[in-house]
């Protein structure tokens, strides 16, 4: 037997932890360029690196957890996080730098999916809910990062900042090993099968585009904002990141809502505003040219970004609870391979015309969600999710 709560409470840590992954990347990037020297094409080439090996990660760890359980794929990813930090910390050179980023991708999407994956399964009647409430920790992990990189930039190198972070996050490790997780959903052998024809499921495929979007949005946001902000109002790398942080904040408290609201309003509705709400945010920066106005606007693409995610996957987990860690694995891989472009387009487009010109994508992206929401309510409502006996 397991404990819920205990369940949980790995999973928020976990989740606590890819947040800062998600976000280490492009919190020191303006350090990164200046240190190797190096454009926005290179940056924007190693956000996708980062992005590559998320996908990674995300197409392995489903078979782990229906054959093997969470304990052991948990375990392993988060050491593989914590070595990754300090190889991106004292990476000799941009090859070394490459390798840690596609590494912590890799651990960090193995993490991502495997907590996400583990709530759904603890959660059965309230997915988008405790989805939600766990991407909470997401925004806490993502909230963190740029404000710890930027409360300690003026002491510390980045070296030295990420070397401690990587450090702390040897808890998370110790407690999943100490407590008991749910059995393996297919301790007999993973049903090759029913996992091939999951790519046949209209549905799953049409979730997976859209959460495409949203992940790439995402990425657009966290990867390039501090630089945007310092070209674009010109502030200094520690101001820039502060007001990037505003970001992950309007992420976390919107999701700290949605955890309660969702228990009473549609999923769909919910989504609609957030989107609306982000739509506006994105425009608000683009137009931006005094800080209040970029901080007000960061704030609310925080919120435009909160919903997607878990509502979304709590659709995911509903139609696949049989075999929900290949599910959520082959939504977050589809998905993944859709988004990553996004960044490094970004990045393209900004070193040939500006970013201001080049993050029109976020809003672009939010548009496109708006309109794809209906067709996928409608579709998963009439199309019958593809079985495990199929």
């Amino acid at each position: 037997m397991y404990s819920r709560r205990r369940v949980f409470v790995a999973a928020c840590l976990g989740m606590l932890m890819f947040g800062c992954v998600f976000t280490t990347l492009g919190s020191i990037l303006p350090s990164v360029i200046e240190r190797f020297g190096i454009d926005k094409t290179s940056a924007g080439s190693l956000l996708l690196l980062q992005t590559f090996g998320v996908l990674l990660g995300s197409i392995l760890f489903g078979p782990i957890v229906d054959r093997y359980g969470y304990k052991i794929l948990l375990a392993i990813a988060s050491a593989l996080v914590v070595v990754a930090l300090e190889a991106i910390a004292f990476a000799p050179s941009v090859g070394w730098l490459r390798a840690a980023v596609l590494l912590i991708g890799a651990a960090g999407g193995a993490v991502n999916g495997g907590t996400n994956a583990l709530v759904a399964d603890t959660s059965e009647g309230e997915r988008s809910a405790g989805l939600s409430a766990l991407g909470m920790f997401f925004g806490l992990g993502a909230v963190g990062m740029p404000f710890t990189v930027a409360s300690l930039l003026d002491r510390f190198s980045y070296t030295t900042i990420l070397a401690m972070i990587g450090a702390v996050f040897l808890a998370p490790i110790v407690y999943t090993l100490a407590i008991r997780f749910p059995a393996p959903k297919q301790p007999q052998g993973f049903p090759i099968r029913a996992g091939v024809t999951l790519l046949r499921d209209p549905v799953l495929l049409l979730l997976a585009f859209m959460i495409g979007l949203q992940s790439g949005a995402e990425a657009t946001v966290g990867g390039w904002s501090a630089t945007f902000f310092r070209e674009r109002l010109g502030l200094e790398g520690g101001r820039a990141v502060y007001v990037l942080s505003l970001y992950s904040l309007g992420l976390t408290l919107a999701r700290l809502v949605l955890g309660f609201a969702l228990r009473r309003v549609a999923p769909a509705a919910a989504l609609r505003v957030c989107l609306v709400a982000g739509i506006v945010g994105s425009l608000s920066i683009l137009a931006s040219s005094t800080l209040i106005t970029a901080a007000a606007g960061i704030f609310l693409l925080g919120i435009g970004l909160s919903a997607g995610f878990p509502i979304l996957m709590g659709y995911v987990g509903d139609r696949y609870a049989a075999i929900s860690g290949t599910a959520f694995g082959v939504t977050i891989a589809g998905s993944l391979t859709v988004g990553m472009f996004l960044p490094y387009l970004t990045g393209f487009l900004g070193e040939a015309y500006g970013l201001r010109l080049s993050f029109l994508i976020v809003p672009a992206s939010l548009a496109a969600l708006v309109l794809l929401l209906s067709v996928a309510v409608r579709r998963a409502a009439t199309v019958p999710a593809v079985s495990i006996g199929d």
